[in-house]
């Protein structure tokens, strides 16, 4: 598996569609070299003011989904 050091620097757009959301962002990828202690995976940052902002986003786009939910799978039951 190819590992990246994904470094956002822009939320740019937030969507759903179809059983997906799709964030656009401006961000500089970069390869991440092998570790030997274990700890494979990518790793997003980004600053703490954009974090919040996605966190707000979010919230918003499930709120829109859930509005299209029947009643009865509102609740969080299955």
């Amino acid at each position: 598996m190819k590992t990246y050091d994904i470094e956002v620097q822009r939320l740019k757009s937030l969507r759903h569609d179809k059983g997906l959301i799709e964030i656009g962002v401006d961000a500089l990828v970069l390869p991440r070299p092998a570790r030997d202690d274990g700890a494979a995976g990518s790793c997003l940052s980004l600053p703490v003011d954009q974090a919040r902002a996605l966190m707000l986003l979010l919230k918003q786009q499930f709120a829109e989904l859930d509005k299209l939910q029947p009643r009865s799978r509102r609740s969080g039951r299955c």
